[in-house]
């Protein structure tokens, strides 16, 4: 029993070896903890939510915004392609005198309709609301015979009523081409279609029927396009004329004045 007694000196030294040992066994213990108790990503919330598969009506804005450019095409498993849209719509509502914008996002609007020889209808639907427009074949033109457009925006408040406002545009031949062509309008097209509804399409390139490789056709271009196009030429044109002329006059006016001699 005696040998087995501890001096004062080991004693100390093994208090200290056993503090040592504690104080490294909690410091690491505080360093791995986080990683080990770290959890990954949940995505069974997002997946699982239920409030992410309800339907998102449009949200009416208050200012203008430049529409997102969106791509659309409409195939015939037999025919092949037979409809083609690129252009950006932005649905302009007029309710109580006080104007409300919507801009349809390409990533949530999917082409549908029907192809035929003489009569294409294509439509662009999103949830909430529709565009469709009717294309006609009359010989070696085509054109947009009818323009139709519904939206049912999210209304304003809980208590709010929901609202659909709709309009179509039947009365005139829409961008009109000859065969094989598209239409195109960069400048932008201002449509009204009802006195709550407007449709603007900016920028726009559209085609039915006789679509060579699935691809558009060499483009038609909108008076307004051509007008600015041509406009700054006429200018130019004019500011030369005006140039020369004034020029002329000068040339004139000093030569029949060197005809004198003072006196």
């Amino acid at each position: 029993m005696t040998g087995l007694r501890l001096s004062a000196m080991q004693y100390l030294i093994l208090s200290a070896l056993l503090f040592l040992g504690n104080t490294l066994v909690s410091e690491a213990s505080e360093v791995t903890e986080p990683v080990l108790w770290k959890a990954p990503p949940d995505h069974s919330a997002s997946e699982e939510s239920p409030s992410l598969n309800v339907s998102k009506k449009p949200i009416l804005q208050p200012k203008e915004s430049v529409p997102v450019l969106g791509k659309y095409v409409l195939v015939d498993p037999q025919a092949g392609m037979c409809a083609r849209a690129s252009l950006g719509v932005e649905f302009i509502v007029i309710d109580n005198k006080k104007k409300s914008f919507f801009n349809i996002d390409p990533r949530s609007t999917r082409a549908e309709g029907s192809c035929g020889a003489v009569k294409c209808v294509l439509s662009l639907v999103f949830d909430g609301g529709k565009l469709t427009f009717t294309f006609v074949k009359d010989g070696s033109v085509s054109y947009v015979s009818e323009l139709k457009a519904s939206l049912e925006p999210k209304p304003s408040c809980k208590t709010c009523k929901s609202k659909t406002y709709s309009g179509v545009m039947d009365h005139e031949k829409l961008f009109s081409v000859n065969s094989n062509r598209s239409f195109t309008c960069k400048s932008g097209t201002y449509l009204i279609l009802s006195e709550s509804l407007r449709i603007k399409l900016v920028p726009l390139q559209i085609q039915a029927f006789n679509l060579p490789n699935g691809t558009f056709g060499k483009g038609a271009e909108c008076w307004a396009d051509y007008n600015k196009r041509i406009l700054p030429i006429i200018l130019g044109a004019v500011a030369v004329g005006l140039i020369l002329i004034s020029v002329l006059i000068f040339v004139l006016t000093r030569d029949r004045h060197g005809g004198y001699e003072p006196l």
